[in-house]
């Protein structure tokens, strides 16, 4: 895999894998503030949300790679008319 693949596919696989993570411990404010959506979170720990996203992705991304790697998965393969 080409080193711009695989910061393609470590870009993509860090966004999708975003969206699994954001809902962990969003836990509602008890007394919503007026003005406040009353889903807001209390706390939304946002750095440790991507520390956790970005390590996520790094072992998706491996894997990714790995069965790139050994042929599993062949991305010319796909393009390829047969």
């Amino acid at each position: 895999m080409p080193i711009a693949t695989g910061f393609a596919m470590y870009f993509v696989i860090w966004w999708i894998s975003l969206f699994l993570v954001l809902p962990w411990r969003a836990e509602p404010e008890a007394a919503p503030v007026e003005g406040h959506a009353s889903s807001a979170p209390r706390n939304p720990h946002l750095v440790k949300k991507l520390l956790v996203n970005t390590a996520l992705a790094a072992v998706l991304w491996l894997l990714v790679y790995a069965l790139v790697h050994s042929g599993w998965i062949s991305f010319r393969d796909m393009v390829r008319d047969e």
